[in-house]
């Protein structure tokens, strides 16, 4: 009765499981769907996509500079004493020295009033408005940049796990392949055509790939979970590569010649909005050595009582007001002499990285030109390399089976195929990965 109730349970266990993962959202992607996916999910691409919102909120508030300023108030004073002053008594016959006491003014206050405020001219603000495209810009091009990094990564771990699950596909076949030698090996020892090293030999061979396939395996489980965090994807989905590499994968103009502009760079124009910014710092400085200009209107009502009844009838009293403001600055320390130079050697620092940019640019992509011709050529190499073995490896069990081969010849022809095999799919992946860090350094990715 025991066993049938913990047999019961794991069946119980086991429906529960498979209905998880029933219910376990499946993606089955290929590479654009994974770079489509990043950019809505990955958390540096929100990010950066928030910063440009945000940007937008800064901007508003910049441009709130220019605009006039309306406040209104309202009180009420209810003097529980009002205050005493003073008066010489002179002013009433008395003699000179002494003071009258006296208290001025009703125990109930009300006042209600509104003022306005415009900035007519202030040259910091003039050019923070100036600035506010470029500001926006500096976020665009910084959200374009973090995209094309992810988008990069992207690119060369999904090319690295479909050439693995490649490479799982062919350790099969050799496993396969090996199983079936292995069988032959067994009936001909059995014969009296081989000895049992030879067997041996073979099951050494086949648990060899079987470790390799585990191993391999192991690193593809892995790489799916590194490509699930870069997409922003949750680690409980499954994700289905869907599409395949092979040789058609490198074809493409990559290495068409035309005038490359560094323009087209994305840290290229991130870094030429810096210096624009830096040039409007230095601007801004430099004009807030003017004088600022501003206008201020006002109104108020002001009432006294001896009793609370401002509801009622009684006399408001008016005053209204409009004023010019004109601050000029005459000497500060020279602080803003020393906010100047110190922009302007920052403007100097972001013309240096531009120029080391370039250099760097054209070193980028005369590497990335020679690398990819390089594994171009490896690839075919390797493809010739493979096809020999193949055919090497074909005789050879034929040479096996009729009995005029050896175990050795057999066991260095197979040990050749897998490596042969193994050689080009790495080949292969090194080549795509070249073509990606050449449309990169080119700014066609």
């Amino acid at each position: 009765m025991k066993k049938i109730i913990i047999l019961i349970c794991g069946f119980i266990s086991l429906g529960n499981l498979q209905a998880q993962d029933a219910n376990k959202p499946i993606h089955a992607f290929k590479l654009d769907d994974c770079i489509v996916y990043a950019q809505k999910n990955n958390v540096q691409v929100k990010n950066a996509l928030l910063a440009i919102e945000s940007q937008k909120q800064t901007n508003r508030e910049i441009a709130a500079a220019a605009l006039p300023t309306i406040n209104t108030s309202l009180g009420g004073t209810d003097y529980i004493k009002i205050p005493t002053s003073l008066l010489p008594g002179q002013i009433f016959g008395q003699a000179a020295g002494t003071f009258i006491p006296v208290q001025f003014g009703t125990k109930f206050n009300a006042n209600y009033g509104a003022n306005i405020q415009q900035l007519l001219f202030d040259g910091q603000v003039f050019i923070a408005l100036q600035a506010r495209s470029t500001s926006m810009q500096l976020q665009v091009n910084n959200a374009a940049l973090t995209e094309e990094g992810i988008k990069a990564n992207i690119y060369k771990i999904y090319y690295q796990l479909s050439a693995s699950k490649t490479q799982l596909n062919i350790l099969d076949a050799n496993i396969e392949r090996l199983n079936k030698l292995a069988h032959d090996a067994e009936i001909m020892y059995q014969n009296g055509f081989a000895e049992k090293l030879d067997v041996d030999k073979v099951s050494v061979q086949l648990n060899n790939l079987q470790t390799e396939k585990l191993k391999a395996t192991n690193s593809v489980a892995i790489g799916y979970m590194g490509l699930k965090m870069l997409m922003g994807m949750p680690v409980k989905d499954s994700l289905v590569l869907t599409d395949v590499i092979n040789e058609q994968n490198l074809t493409g103009d990559v290495l068409v010649e035309n005038d490359f502009q560094y323009a087209i760079r994305k840290d290229f124009q991130y870094l030429n909005t810096v210096k624009k910014m830096n040039q409007f710092n230095v601007k801004r400085y430099q004009l807030s050595n003017l004088p600022t200009v501003s206008m201020s209107g006002a109104y108020s009502k002001n009432a006294q009582r001896s009793k609370f009844d401002f509801f009622e009838s009684g006399n408001w009293f008016a005053t209204s007001l409009v004023s010019l403001n004109i601050n000029l600055p005459i000497f500060n320390g020279f602080a803003t002499d020393a906010r100047i130079k110190r922009t302007k050697i920052e403007l100097k620092q972001v013309e240096n990285q531009i120029e080391a940019l370039k250099n760097n640019i054209d070193n980028e992509i005369t590497q990335a030109k020679l690398n990819y011709m390089s594994s171009v050529a490896t690839v075919q190499f390797q493809k010739k390399n493979m096809t020999l073995a193949e055919t090497v490896y074909a005789q050879t069990k034929k040479k096996f089976e009729t009995g005029t081969g050896s175990n050795t010849e057999i066991s260095a022809a197979q040990a050749d195929l897998v490596s042969a095999q193994n050689n080009y799919m790495n080949a292969l992946y090194s080549a795509l990965i070249a073509k990606v860090d050449l449309l990169k350094a080119t700014g066609k990715l």
